[in-house]
């Protein structure tokens, strides 16, 4: 089991940006898929974007076309730590962003953070 701490969300106006970060306690990401997830008020939880750990290289990246182009996940192997950086924020961004991780062979995220919240302001 991998423990994920998230951290860096905030309060931020339209068109800025924010940096999310994902660190995990109890064992490395190796060998793990790590995604980003949000959930607005009173909306499903939907996939934003996620990253396969990889020892060497920036690791095989994959996003949601609402923010394709805007959002960055990267990771840092030495602490351990996934970012999400989040650029050019629109108020439908708005939401608790979650990260979690799962095996690579597996289908399902079983390990999840306790969210963080993002809000956007006009």
């Amino acid at each position: 089991q991998v423990q994920l701490v998230e951290s860096g969300g905030g309060l931020v106006q339209a068109g800025g940006s924010l940096r999310l970060s994902c660190a995990a306690s109890g064992r490395t990401f190796s060998g793990y898929v790590v995604g980003w997830f949000r959930q607005a008020p009173g909306k499903e939880r939907e996939f934003v974007a996620r990253i396969i750990w990889s020892t060497w290289g920036s690791g095989n990246t994959y996003y949601a076309d609402s923010v394709k182009g805007r959002f960055t996940i990267s990771k840092d192997n030495a602490k351990n730590t996934v970012y999400l950086q989040m650029n050019s924020l629109k108020l439908e961004d708005t939401a608790v962003y979650y990260c979690a991780a799962r095996r690579i062979a597996a289908t399902q995220y079983d390990d999840w953070g306790q969210g963080t919240q993002v809000t956007v302001s006009s």
